[in-house]
């Protein structure tokens, strides 16, 4: 991996206890924007035996996150999102995908999706503010 940021971000991401649980895999794309993969575990489903809505949720958040930090350079908190939730799952595996529509001095505001092969199921828009910056080296 050529980038030193995007390399400290995914062993980060891999080591967070929530991601250990849900086995979500991260890589960057061409543009630096993040790219979260998640297979389908039955037991993340709800009653109706589909994913529940909350992993939507999340891996939009992760996408977002690891996009904003990624491309803005800083550590960055969730501080906003609003949610749309589309389509079922469908049993299906997911990726969650975001870009960066502004990078400002103190908030990053970025889009989301999350697809499974059947289409989108889910989209959302957030804001990342920052409050720090990454350790060099």
């Amino acid at each position: 991996m050529s980038n030193p940021l995007h390399a400290f971000l995914i062993d980060q991401f891999n080591e967070a206890p929530l991601n250990k649980t849900l086995g979500v895999t991260l890589e960057y794309n061409a543009q630096g924007e993040a790219v979260c993969r998640w297979k389908r575990k039955a037991e993340f489903d709800h009653g109706g035996q589909d994913t529940h809505g909350g992993i939507l949720v999340t891996l939009l958040d992760m996408a977002g996150w690891f996009t904003a930090a990624a491309q803005s350079g800083a550590i960055v908190v969730t501080s906003d999102i609003n949610v749309r939730l589309l389509s079922p799952a469908k049993q299906q595996d997911l990726v969650a995908t975001a870009r960066v529509i502004r990078d400002g001095s103190k908030a990053v505001i970025a889009e989301m999706t999350v697809s499974s092969p059947k289409g989108l199921v889910a989209t959302a828009n957030a804001s990342f503010a920052k409050i720090g910056e990454f350790p060099k080296g």
